[in-house]
């Protein structure tokens, strides 16, 4: 089924010479046609860039290919011309093609008398190839299009829509007849067969058009999604085009005018995207958007990108188009499935659910009570047995959201009513979800409005503003339901303890809501928060609690991977921010929550140890009293305690032990826990590392991480040579310590996981040291090299370097933070210049944030000072030009996988 362009066009004006002289060589034909091809193509390409309709491009193509087949068909065919018809099938059938599109072709041969036709149709298809036409051809008799039809949906799909281009007319009617529902799929068959086949392909894509990587074609509110509506209409009503569907009700003149404009925009996007890659691409991703968005004519502006403002464009057509998808099929559920004549249940004065599907009692609901465009949804929450809403109640709302203005806000019963349904027992993600879809919830809370479809131009979120806001609020919900405490049992507790979840839930709401004003989103959204809260009668105290959170909902995250939380002060300063232990409870569920629906690549055991550490020693530093934090010789006698313990009963001599321990400095027991001592203790108490390094790995009981000891000669320089061997196996180093021994040997501890994030699995721990050792060993540190080339996704980008340098007073060390485009080898250039400059590591937090590389360093010079300013300005220029460098030559400069 087809979309009609808006407007009238009368098809591209082809330019065409297939006609050849009398007796023209083979030769000389196929580089005429050849010609056709190229000079037609070239001149849609430059209409395209000069803005001519892609309806009529669209059309174009399909007519330039019809031509060129007739005409090699009519050189080829021979006697097969006076019997067999040649026929466009699938998208070619509808007269839609896109540069690089699937050509897809039949043969139709009648039942009987086509023997031999083997030679003439080899002869034509090689002919197209010849061409440059990549074509998919099949060839049948119209019983065996029946046959295949009867077993397969996507065959008696593709047949429905066949196109004769020549030969017997009645050839192909035949097969439509033998094809029709009075055959084989009828229409309930058929519409189950299409939703199932559409639920199964969404799946595919998680449900949402809203990655930042979509498919044009496939993902949710795409191409296909549209072209599901136009199979199951043409089954049930017979129809061609969608405009037909008007004078039947099923659809209105304003939802045609949508698939017209959303059908007409995916076809820019499509179109630009097969130009660009110069072949059949329907994936929308980062190494074309920036491309694209330039060839489609967005400029930046000033708080928003080119590519973002394409990609917003791109968001809202699919959520509407996924609006219509959805209002449509639960039309023809309740035309195909469903009975007609079944009784309504009254629920009150406005709703009634008929066939499991929620509807107004008339037409004039909503204009009579405005209210009833929230109250609708705490309906469905109240009774979740209700299978969906009514497709012409989903049209209705369309319809009617005019009536959402700022009185509509301001009405008390419409906040009684949006809190009744954040505080609802069951659904509420679900129906935030539909309020969303239905473009409700961005005309309540118009700053909501205006994050729908706003993408950021990176790798670290991967979805939508408003996509993330709702998956951070469906986190928060599940750790407040009971039935998926075996999920995250630690943060379901502390999240089911808290006396007014709602709070989170709106938290989560607001928390980026101020994304693209330009400014701080966490000010402007904590802004925008109170007043929210204030008015649907929140007291004081919780709208500043509310607040609050948005304000700081990056505090934790940064604290717990960017700071060193074995730092007293560190956990002190977290403490007095939070004040107190109820904002730390709901601090803690929101950050979990947010992390965990930014991407789904983010969250990994290692940084759910990481903020469960920070959580639990400031819920302790809390508990002291701000005013009385842990005394710094108390936490190493303790710590020291507890390590001695541990050797106790793994058995290590006390007297061996307290002799590798005269070797330890207090920053050593400071920045290490028991578990790390104990084992470290084991392994020293019988080498000497003097002689010769020492590796050893672990895998950690709690985090799901890798712990990778090498105690070795300071003079060294381990950290460049540890971080190239592992940056080169791909492995993703997040924590390094680097902890000089008083005898003259360093013990580092470094900190991995695999690439993917996943713990390393225990059959490549042995590789991995031996890999160490042989790094260590080398005489000359260039020969230690990181050769991987970084990511697709990651290229795309092109990340400003940045340098920041700040004191560390209390500890006596500079910090060095250091932000970069996320590259292979990283780690080992920063290590090289270190030693060049005769710069110590102390302490290192490596974090991967999409395709950005943001690592801060605790740095000393050799004596264990602070750098000097000559020293860092020395330091800077040498970073800037080694990473500068690793850019140039494509050997790539990260980190390795995302953290």
């Amino acid at each position: 089924m087809s979309v009609p362009a808006a407007d009238a066009h009368n098809g591209w004006p082809l330019r065409l010479d297939l006609e050849g002289a009398p007796g023209e060589a083979p030769a000389e034909r196929l580089r005429r046609f050849r010609e056709v091809l190229a000079a037609e193509s070239a001149r849609m390409e430059q209409a395209f860039r000069d803005g001519v309709p892609v309806e009529s491009l669209v059309a174009g193509r399909a007519a330039l290919i019809d031509a060129l087949l007739l005409a090699a068909w009519q050189t080829s065919a021979g006697p097969l011309a006076g019997t067999a018809a040649l026929v466009a099938v699938g998208g070619y059938g509808r007269g839609e093609l896109h540069p690089a599109s699937d050509i897809d072709l039949m043969v139709l041969l009648p039942d009987s008398g086509s023997d031999g036709h083997e030679g003439a149709i080899g002869g034509f298809i090689a002919l197209l190839w010849d061409i440059g036409l990549e074509v998919g051809h099949s060839v049948r008799t119209v019983e065996q299009c029946a046959a295949e039809a009867a077993r397969d949906l996507s065959v008696v799909t593709t047949l429905m829509e066949a196109r004769r281009l020549c030969g017997p007319a009645g050839l192909v009617d035949d097969m439509l007849e033998r094809i029709g529902t009075g055959h084989m799929w009828d229409s309930a068959a058929f519409f189950r067969g299409k939703v199932e086949e559409q639920q199964a392909r969404h799946h595919r894509y998680h449900d949402t058009g809203y990655n930042l990587e979509p498919n044009v074609k496939g993902s949710p509110g795409g191409l296909r999604d549209i072209q599901v509506i136009g199979w199951i209409a043409q089954r049930h009503y017979g129809t061609r085009r969608f405009e037909d569907l008007v004078p039947l009700g099923v659809l209105t003149p304003g939802q045609l005018e949508i698939f017209r404009r959303g059908l007409g925009f995916l076809w820019k996007v499509r179109w630009g995207l097969h130009l660009l890659t110069g072949r059949r691409e329907d994936r929308l991703l980062f190494d074309h958007q920036v491309r694209l968005a330039k060839l489609l004519g967005y400029e930046d502006a000033s708080f928003t990108l080119a590519v973002e403002q394409m990609m917003q464009r791109y968001y809202r057509t699919v959520m509407e188009l996924s609006r219509l998808n959805e209002m449509l099929l639960q039309l023809f559920e309740e035309a195909i499935l469903q009975d007609p004549a079944a009784q309504p249940r009254i629920l009150n004065a406005r709703f009634q659910v008929r066939n499991g599907f929620l509807s107004v009692r008339d037409d004039e609901v909503f204009n009579r009570d405005p209210s009833a465009l929230m109250e609708i949804f705490l309906v469905l929450e109240q009774n979740p047995e209700i299978r969906g809403v009514a497709a012409q109640t989903i049209g209705l709302i369309k319809r009617s959201l005019h009536l959402i203005d700022e009185e509509f806000r301001q009405n008390p019963r419409n906040q009684r009513l949006f809190m009744d349904i954040l505080r609802a027992p069951q659904g509420v993600t679900r129906q935030l979800r539909r309020m969303n879809l239905y473009g409700v919830l961005g005309l309540y809370i118009p700053a909501f409005g205006r994050i729908v479809g706003r993408m950021q131009f990176d790798l670290f979120h991967v979805y939508t503003v408003d996509a993330h806001t709702l998956f951070v609020v469906e986190n928060l919900r599940r750790l407040a339901l009971p039935r998926f405490d075996h999920l995250h049992p630690e943060h379901s507790r502390i999240m089911q303890a808290l006396p007014k979840p709602e709070l989170a839930y709106l938290a989560g709401l607001f928390h980026d809501i101020a994304k693209g004003r330009g400014g701080d989103h966490s000010e402007l959204g904590a802004l925008d928060a109170e007043a929210f809260c204030l008015e649907h009668g929140l007291s004081p105290y919780e709208a500043r609690l509310v607040a609050w959170l948005v304000r700081h909902h990056l505090v934790l995250s940064l604290t717990a991977q960017k700071k060193d939380i074995s730092d007293p002060e560190v956990i002190a300063e977290f403490a007095r921010l939070v004040g107190d232990e109820t904002h730390l409870d709901h601090l803690y569920v929101l950050t979990v929550s947010d992390v965990r629906a930014t991407n789904p690549k983010l969250w990994n055991s290692w940084k759910a140890s990481l903020f469960h550490e920070l959580y639990h020693q400031t819920r302790r530093a809390l508990r002291r009293g701000l005013e009385n934090p842990i005394d710094v010789e108390q936490l190493i006698d303790e710590t020291q305690r507890e390590a001695r313990d541990l050797l106790a009963e793994a058995l290590i001599d006390p007297v061996a032990a307290e002799t590798v321990w005269a070797h330890f400095t207090r920053e050593y027991f400071l920045r290490h826990q028991p578990a790390e001592i104990a084992w470290h203790t084991g392994l020293l108490a019988g080498h000497d590392c003097g002689t010769s390094p020492l590796v050893a790995l672990k895998a950690e009981p709690v985090g799901g991480a890798t712990a990778v000891m090498v105690c070795s000669s300071y003079e060294l320089d381990s950290f460049a040579r540890v971080t190239a061997v592992l940056d080169e196996l791909g492995l993703n180093i997040v924590d390094a310590r680097i902890v000089p021994m008083a005898d003259g040997r360093s013990l580092d501890t470094y900190t991995v996981l695999g690439a993917d994030g996943s713990p390393v699995a225990e059959d490549f721990i042995e590789d991995i040291a031996a890999r160490l050792a042989r790094g260590l060993a080398a005489e000359d540190l260039s020969r230690v090299n990181v050769t991987r080339r970084p990511p697709r996704q990651v290229r795309a980008f092109n990340t400003p370097l940045e340098i920041r340098f700040a004191e560390d007073t209390a500890a006596g060390r500079t910090v060095l933070e250091l932000v970069a485009a996320d590259r292979p080898g990283l780690l080992y250039r920063v290590g090289r210049v270190f030693r060049r400059y005769q710069v110590d590591v102390r302490n290192a937090r490596i974090a991967t944030v999409g395709e950005r590389a943001e690592d801060v360093f605790y740095v000393t010079d050799r004596a264990g000072h602070p750098l000097s300013p000559a020293l860092k300005e020395k330091l800077s220029g040498a970073l800037a030009e080694a990473l500068d460098e690793s850019n140039g030559n494509g050997n790539g400069n990260g980190n390795g996988a995302a953290a």
